[in-house]
């Protein structure tokens, strides 16, 4: 059975996106590029929703972001992706598929195939939802120092009680923290 991860960072009171959609806060450093580059190493299929989907996909395959995080652009360029979307007609970066409809449904028979893991990145929409249906068996979120006074929180419109328990954590010397989470009520 696939595992069904989540990575996302956030701000320090609680944001993973300004109000525009901007993530550029995040401090995306050595120590965190090569965090990053470890993470990619273990090829699992990459989850997105469609905001998230387009503005990954406006970077990574990009002159900018081969050059500055060459090992990260090189793994998420190459790696198999699933876009979440009702609207998206056609996706443009390499090796991603989209899934609409009721895509709950879709992840549980997913997991339920042999294959990858997976791993949503970002997307708090689909985070939410996921975490709604209990699909998810861990969540690794990154904190930075860093207040953004309003954006999106990644727990938005949660309607059941998540309860995690906590597993590892990482400093980084930026500040940065990462937090490593299981769920106690995953199904």
């Amino acid at each position: 059975m696939r595992k069904l991860s989540v990575f996302n960072f956030i701000s320090i009171d609680g944001y993973y996106k300004d109000l525009h959609n901007d993530i550029s806060w995040h401090r995306h450093g050595g120590e965190e590029s090569e965090y990053s580059e470890q993470s990619l190493e273990a090829e699992n299929i990459l989850l997105f929703g469609r905001i998230t989907y387009e503005m990954m996909a406006g970077f990574w395959p990009t002159a900018e972001a081969i050059k500055n995080i060459p090992v990260v652009a090189e793994r998420m360029n190459r790696s198999e992706k699933i876009v979440f979307s009702n609207t998206l007609q056609k996706a443009d970066w390499n090796n991603t598929i989209i899934m609409s409809g009721a895509i709950a449904d879709h992840i549980r028979k997913l997991k339920n195939t042999p294959g990858k893991d997976l791993t949503i990145l970002g997307s708090g929409n689909i985070v939410t939802q996921f975490a709604d249906e209990g699909l998810i068996d861990g969540y690794e979120i990154m904190i930075d120092p860093v207040a953004l006074g309003a954006g999106t929180p990644v727990f938005q419109g949660l309607k059941n009680k998540l309860d995690l328990k906590l597993i590892n954590t990482r400093t980084f010397s930026s500040g940065i923290i990462t937090l490593s989470y299981e769920p106690l009520n995953i199904k």
